[in-house]
């Protein structure tokens, strides 16, 4: 249970490594990935977690060696929201940057095809945002999360 096959800075190395994989290959994936899980999304993140496992541990079961793995992965996590928040640049290409799905009643097709979203994904927001046809919206913004926030046109 204490034991560990491999030696503890080897967690860590290999820790970091799966860390900063993840986060460039989700981060290419595109917003649709990260802010609206379907369960399609959903499965393909378990999946993932369950391929990285063994790069991580070495094949190493012991306790020690889980506790290493979870505690690399949570400083990661953390330096790198430190980072992203003291330098701008870092945080923009971690998050991205929100960009306008519609403005004045226009819907942006070419952002929806390189997000990946499908018209049915831009109704149920509009839907949401309290509208049923893009001339109603004033701006349509995907958000850095993934998420879609609609802003109506002033009516009267």
């Amino acid at each position: 249970m204490f034991s560990m096959s491999v030696p503890w800075w080897e967690f860590v190395l290999r820790g970091v490594a799966v860390y900063l994989f993840l986060l460039v290959f989700l981060r290419l994936s595109g917003k649709r990935q990260t802010g609206q899980y379907e369960p399609f999304d959903l499965i393909l993140l378990l999946i993932l977690s369950n391929a990285v496992q063994n790069s991580m541990n070495a094949g190493d079961n012991s306790l020690v060696g889980g506790l290493i793995s979870a505690s690399t992965l949570m400083l990661c996590h953390v330096a790198l929201a430190r980072l992203a928040f003291h330098f701008p640049r870092i945080g923009r290409w971690v998050d991205g940057k929100a960009q306008v799905l519609i403005e004045q009643g226009q819907l942006n097709e070419a952002l929806m095809r390189k997000e990946l979203l499908t018209s049915n994904d831009v109704e149920a927001a509009l839907r949401a945002g309290g509208c049923l046809q893009a001339h109603e919206v004033e701006r349509a913004t995907i958000e850095t999360n993934g998420q879609i926030t609609v802003v109506l046109k002033r009516r009267g």
